[in-house]
């Protein structure tokens, strides 16, 4: 992915009052950060951040984490959040696969992956947020009842994540190839990127998935 740098993008995060510095240190502890014992749920490359400040601002009982490690798409949200009123979100500059490190086991209720890049290149599959690897980071970090959602407009990513989770233990509880004409739209908070594909008829792809400790407990 190639983006614009923003001069000055890298001194703006390190001095955000919404932006968790050295989030290793909080491991076990983000009950501490937000002041009670709310869920926390986490957006994986959240870009500008529309559809997590959406969400904390619907659910003020949950906590949210928006994950976006290029600094340049992290200062653009940074400069949304500093115009709502909320207590229930903080950002993170880091690469998703550090998760483990920063979150302990059980500590996350849900993790959103929206429209994220198809590396469709097979060399690069493990780079996948839906990859065998990255579900292993997702598993150790989420709690028993714990699930992810997955929208996509990329047939292909979709396609390959259809398969990829289930070989790795998981379960698809649900899934629909054109979220906006299924009953999964119930509820559904759009991103930047879901605006502007649906805008062009584009059909957007949606799973719900838990992982192996959870598949069959229903």
């Amino acid at each position: 992915m190639r983006l614009r740098h923003i001069p000055g993008a890298e001194e703006a995060i390190a001095s955000s009052p919404y932006v968790i510095q050295e989030p290793e240190s909080q491991k076990g502890c983000w009950d501490q950060i937000f002041g009670n014992s709310h869920p926390v749920e986490i957006e994986v490359g959240m870009g500008k951040g529309r559809f997590i400040m959406e969400l904390a601002l619907s659910h003020p009982d949950i906590n949210y984490i928006g994950i976006e490690r290029y600094s340049s798409v992290l200062l653009k949200a940074l400069q949304k959040r500093s115009r709502l009123e909320l207590s229930n979100i903080v950002f993170l500059c880091i690469d998703a696969r550090d998760m483990a490190d920063i979150f302990a086991p059980g500590e996350v209720s849900r993790i959103y992956l929206n429209f994220s890049d198809p590396w469709p290149k097979d060399r690069h599959a493990k780079r996948r947020l839906t990859s065998p690897a990255f579900l292993s980071v997702y598993e150790k970090i989420l709690a028993s009842e714990g699930q992810i959602e997955f929208k996509t407009d990329n047939q292909d990513l979709f396609d390959y994540s259809l398969e990829s989770i289930p070989a790795s233990g998981w379960e698809i509880q649900e899934y629909t190839r054109d979220l906006h004409k299924s009953l999964m739209v119930l509820g559904n908070v759009m991103t930047e990127y879901e605006a502007k594909f649906s805008a062009l008829g584009k059909p957007i792809c949606k799973l719900i998935a838990c992982p192996p400790n959870r598949a069959g407990q229903d």
